[in-house]
């Protein structure tokens, strides 16, 4: 952590012999046993005492009593700085001065430890960054393996290795300076290395580190730390000199002129250049040297002006937070931001002065993040991980501003400080990307004129706008003092019953002020080692908060009836404590938590830390014993618990802004996980029950009132928890709050809007904005597993699967979700270990129904699946259903999926299977299927006929009744693909002559031009023909004129003129006779016209391509030619027409020279 492998800082301390101008020590030749220069070990007259103050005795050892003089000596050493005490005493005996400097080295390992490593043991073994506004609360986890290895690796774990090891040598303190050699072992590729370390200290705090390792980190190295816990657990063994300045002025000039070669001669190489520069200035009269009385011993301890802390390595500090930043998450950087921010926290609760001076040199880093600029000109915002290690940072500086021992002066220049990082345009505002509308901390209400003033006209609130408005706090209010320095501050004769009282009606001490900024007060009493204080102060808070739900329950009962006609949804609260940036509710439970924890170090004080350091222990909260201000049966568990759930079930505004809202949702989720790690005991099931009563009953007052406001934080979350808490104890109560939770009403356009004529509604702070709600998904599907918690738990009770499927259907509106809903009741129903609900099943079909409705005239991307999911539903519900879902058809499907899902599957062997159907039933569901067919082609012809032909294959009537609404809707309706392929279709059943019919009614449709000659109809329009050719000449003879109207293509006409020229008219007749006629000539109908088509066709098409033509398509143009010859070649006169067509050609495209001279090599 320091300059390791540099020289230490040169001593502010300037020492002289007495006597020697107004700079000398008086008293410095006291006498003493040592002798001069002569040293000594630390352990003084009694060892055994010493060792009992460092607690290195065990309980019940017999120790001797500790002389006055070390108590006295041990003191001093606590509080002065050393040059304080030569000042104020004319002699000081040298055993005194003994004690003193013995005294001055830190005395306790924690802070080594908390200099050394990211977590004391102390802590949650899982150092994560608190939520804002609280301290890190515990979790329950198991040390793994990883974990453990990591705490090895820790410098303060491998110091303890090598002072275990052997490995500390040549120990010695000479005044306030400690020097030693430390050992590291051989590895396996690494050879034995010895490291020099020296360390100053001062008050019992080490101010300055150097080793010659050469690493460099924020904190000590592992052999700093070896040296340290060597003096702190065997001083006896360490030889202890009075400051080297002490010694020198014991020597006459002989002495010292001896003491000084020797140095040099031993040490030459490295001190004579400094040596010799040091003698030519002090032999010079005006010398810079010579000005100053006395010379500087970095022995001697600190000055009077020293400020008294532990060494932090301030550049390190910098560096490395630069080097995570610039990172930008990846490679753990996340995670060791966090480290250092818990590492603040863990100096705070120390009342280190370094905590706030480190979270400064973080603070300058983060303020200097490139990235803020980048993303301010691009208006992106920053991901959602380092948003909240802005929040954690804010939230510091709240708790370092509201330490209650901070000085004047020192608030002040922290004031400054934050405000010129506020007054910077990139620093990132308080709820991520918009400019909170919310009240300051001293003002939780808007008061006066200006209290709706337009919001574009506020100056936007960023990360330390609460930091800056808590400076203005103070802690000088007696009944604050009094609530949190007693536990008997009581006044029981207090009768004033007023909104603000200072006492309940039990004389309790209550403490009213914006509950967010009270909770801060908490927070920084934690955060500073204050944990006594903050429970007090907590326990007040929750007490006031009581207090009130219990007023505002009385108020509303009392104007129910008029709120409830008005449908007044207001709310005394503006902002939501449960997502807020200070965390209010987090830090009240977790200190609450913290008090109840069975074995808790860090709240009963601090023991063994270095054995138990990095053990992750299983949490277990017991009810301890009842706190003076609880009511009988309270314990600090169920305080936690029930302050919890108010704060859960307050009815909020959804904030504006994606970042804020993903907040309010995840610290829901946070907060209902830790409540989620406690077991409910039959005193907290009756919290749970007070709390959801009040919570239906509060109106306005509550998120589960009777009436809320349109953009109120839903409680899905929540009242989830609610339900399976209470379902084992209060199924009645349990369904009543989870039912009504289930509204949504932003999604809702009937929702109430609110009451305009209250000062304090939310619609005037809010004004009739419209709802943005990005993290709505998240809602919604919050809402849908709360229904789905309802539908399994209500499995067997017809009454209560009704009334939930009742609330699913009015207030879910996402299709997606309702059909979740739908295969979750479908799941639970049909479950293999059971018989088949066939209640819950009918409320899967009503869900799936309700879904087909829905998305009957949307796109859904997922329709077919839902379709064939009802199908199956309905199924395992019964035939009745099948059959009901056939004859509604029409408000659930469309025509194409009523008949190729619905219809087709119905008609199935593997649902007549299912079904164990008689041939009655068969038939009768089969009829249904025929008549929902029919429906379908008529509705729309084009997509449904063929599914239509095919359902009604087995049933005479119905099939020509299909066939039918195909020639009907075929010259209006369909394509010519439609047709062709109903047309395949009655072939392959057999009904040539109606596929033939079909196929002509699709040729009408039809038109290929010259260049189409891969067109996908051409298949069809080659079946067509073959087909035709197969019934007959009158068959062919009908279809050539209209493949002549319908087909320019030249290579699709010849290879039909071909075709029709190998074999003769009908050689397979309708029955399977052989016809023995002729084959047909080209000089005659049909083929003839089919011919000259086809020249026609060659010539047009050849005119076309030499339009555009370029040399790279000669070579396929001749061949193309070649083709069309052999067209032209099967008529009569052929070759005069094909000699003509190329003359002409030579003629019309003579420029193209090149193209000519291919075609006359040729053709001639």
């Amino acid at each position: 952590m320091a300059e390791r492998g540099q020289l230490p800082p040169p001593a502010k301390r300037l020492c002289c012999r007495p006597g020697y101008g107004s700079g000398c020590r008086p008293g410095q030749r006291a006498g003493g046993a040592g002798g001069p220069g002569s040293g000594a070990l630390c352990a003084g007259p009694s060892s055994a005492a010493a060792a009992a103050a460092l607690g290195l005795l065990p309980l019940g050892k017999t120790q001797s009593p500790e002389s006055l003089l070390d108590i006295a000596a041990r003191k001093v050493a606590e509080k002065w700085p050393f040059q304080r005490v030569e000042e104020r005493f004319e002699r000081i005996p040298e055993p005194v001065q003994r004690r003193i400097v013995y005294w001055s080295f830190p005395r306790s390992e924690r802070e080594i430890c908390m200099y050394s490593s990211f977590n004391t043991g102390a802590e949650d073994s899982a150092v994560a960054p608190a939520a804002p506004g609280g301290s890190t609360a515990s979790t329950a986890s198991t040390a793994t393996a990883d974990t453990a290895a990591d705490e090895n690796r820790l410098p303060f774990r491998r110091g303890i290795a090598l002072l275990d090891g052997g490995c500390v040598d040549n120990v010695l303190q000479v005044g306030f300076h400690l020097s030693g050699t430390v050992t590291e072992p051989a590895m396996q590729s690494e050879p034995e290395t010895v490291c020099n370390v020296a360390i100053s200290f001062d008050r019992c705090k080490i101010t300055s580190v150097t080793c010659s390792c050469g690493n460099k980190d924020i904190f000590y190295c592992a052999h700093v730390v070896a040296l340290s816990l060597y003096r702190i657990r065997k001083p006896d063994q360490v030889k202890l000199h009075l400051p080297i300045s002490e010694t020198l002025f014991q020597m006459n000039r002989d002495q010292l002129q001896k003491f000084v070669q020797y140095l040099i001669t031993v040490h030459h190489t490295e001190v004579l250049p400094t040596a010799q520069k040091l003698a030519d200035e002090i032999l010079s009269q005006n010398s810079e040297i010579n000005q100053v009385h006395g010379a500087p011993d970095p022995t001697a301890g600190a000055s009077i002006d020293d400020e008294n802390c532990w060494h932090l390595d301030e550049e390190q500090v910098q560096e490395q937070v630069k080097l995570f930043l610039s990172q930008g998450g990846y490679h753990g950087s996340g995670k060791q931001l966090n480290l250092l921010f818990a590492k603040v926290r863990e100096m705070l609760k120390m009342r280190d002065s370094n905590g706030a001076r480190m979270l400064t040199l973080i603070t300058e880093q983060f303020m200097a993040d490139p990235r803020l600029s980048l993303w301010r000109q691009q208006g992106t915002a920053m991901t959602d991980k380092y948003r909240q290690l802005w929040d954690e940072l804010g939230a510091l500086w709240m708790c370092i501003v509201l330490n209650p021992h901070c000085k004047v002066e020192q608030k002040a220049s922290w004031l400054k400080q934050l405000k010129k990082w506020n007054s910077v345009d990139v620093c990132p505002w308080e709820d991520g990307n918009h400019g909170n509308e919310l009240p300051n901390l001293t003002n939780a209400l808007p008061q006066g004129s200006n209290a709706n003033q337009d919001s574009s006209n506020r100056p936007h609130r960023t990360v330390f706008t609460r930091a800056i408005e808590a400076c203005d706090l103070h802690w000088q209010d007696s009944h604050l003092q009094h609530i949190i320095s007693s536990d008997l501050y009581t006044n029981y004769c207090y009768h004033d019953d007023t909104e603000n009282s200072l006492f309940d009606s039990h004389g309790w001490p209550l403490w009213h002020e914006h509950v967010p900024t009270a909770c801060a007060r908490v927070d920084a009493l934690r955060s500073h080692g204050y944990p006594r204080e903050a429970l007090r102060l907590a326990i007040a808070i929750v007490n006031t908060l009581r207090r009130q739900q219990q007023k505002q329950l009385e108020m509303f009962r009392a104007q129910k009836k008029e709120l409830l006609h008005k449908g007044v949804t207001s709310v005394t609260n503006l902002e939501g404590w449960v997502g807020h940036p200070l965390d209010p509710i987090g830090t009240l439970f977790s200190s609450l938590m913290e008090a109840c924890r069975v074995d808790d170090e860090s709240f009963h004080g601090f023991s063994d830390f270095t054995e138990n350091m990095g053990q992750c222990k299983s949490l277990e909260y017991q009810h301890l014993p009842a706190h003076k201000f609880l009511e009988e049966g309270e314990s600090y568990l169920t305080l936690a618990v029930e302050v919890a759930l108010i704060g859960l079930g307050q009815q909020r505004i959804m904030p504006d802004g994606l970042y804020a809202q993903e907040k309010v949702c995840r610290n829901e989720e946070q907060l209902i996980s830790k409540l989620q790690e406690i077991e409910l005991d039959d005193t907290l099931v009756k919290i749970f029950r007070k709390q959801a009563v009040f919570l239906l009953e509060a109106g306005p007052y509550s998120g589960l009132g009777e009436i809320i406001h349109r953009e109120s934080v839903p409680m899905h979350t929540f009242a989830k928890y609610l339900f399976t808490s209470l379902l084992p104890h209060d199924a009645e109560l349990a369904y009543k709050t989870a039912l009504r939770a289930m509204r949504l009403l932003v999604l809702e356009s009937t929702a109430p809007s609110g009451d305009m004529s209250r000062p304090h509604h939310i619609a005037s702070v809010v004004p009739n904005r419209y709802p943005r709600w990005f993290t709505l998904s998240h809602i919604e599907s919050q809402q849908c597993e709360l229904a789905s918690t309802m539908l399994t738990a209500a499995k067997g009770d017809v009454r209560r699967l009704e009334t939930v499927l009742e609330s699913i259907q009015k207030n879910i509106h996402s299709s997606s979700h309702i059909f979740k809903l739908a295969q979750d009741a479908f799941k639970i129903a049909t479950l293999m270990d059971s018989l088949p609900d066939i209640t819950l099943l009918k409320v899967s079909l009503e869900l799936g129904l309700q879904v087909m409705r829905m998305t009957l005239s949307t796109l859904n991307w997922r329709r077919r699946e839902m379709v064939r999911w009802l199908v199956t539903c309905a199924t395992e519900v019964g035939v009745y259903a099948l059959d009901s879902i056939m004859q509604s058809w029409f408000t659930l499907f469309t025509p194409t999926e009523a008949t190729s899902i619905v219809a087709t599957t119905v008609m199935s062997n593997s649902t007549i299977v299912r079904l164990h159907l008689d041939c009655h039933q068969q038939e009768k569901l089969a009829g249904s299927a025929r008549t929902l067919a029919l429906q379908c082609a008529m509705k729309d012809p084009q997509n449904c006929a063929l599914s239509a032909l095919t359902l009604c294959e087995k049933d005479h009537i119905a099939f020509e009744t299909a066939y039918q609404i195909v020639l009907d809707a075929a010259t209006t309706g369909m394509s010519y693909t439609q047709l062709f392929t109903i047309a395949r279709y009655m072939e392959h059943r057999g009904y040539p002559m109606r596929a033939y019919k079909l196929a002509t009614l699709a040729m009408a449709h039809l038109n290929l031009s010259y260049n189409q000659d891969t067109h996908p109809a051409i298949n069809d329009v080659l079946w067509a023909c073959a087909l035709s050719h197969s019934l007959g000449k009158n068959e062919l003879a009908a279809i050539i004129p209209l493949v002549v109207k319908s087909v320019k293509c030249a290579t699709v006409l010849s290879d039909i003129l071909r075709r029709c020229t190998l074999t003769t008219p009908g050689m397979v007749g309708l029955h399977g006779r052989r016809n023995s006629g002729k084959l047909m000539s080209l000089d005659k109908a049909p083929l003839r016209q089919l011919l000259d088509a086809t020249i026609g066709a060659y010539i047009n098409t050849t005119h076309s391509r030499l339009t555009h033509i370029s040399p790279r398509h000669y070579s396929e143009f001749i061949e193309f030619l070649s083709k069309a010859r052999e067209t032209f070649l099967m008529a009569h006169d052929g070759h005069i027409q094909f000699t003509q067509f190329i003359d002409n050609l030579k003629q019309i495209y003579k420029g193209k020279k090149k193209l000519m001279m291919l075609v006359r090599e040729r053709f001639g």
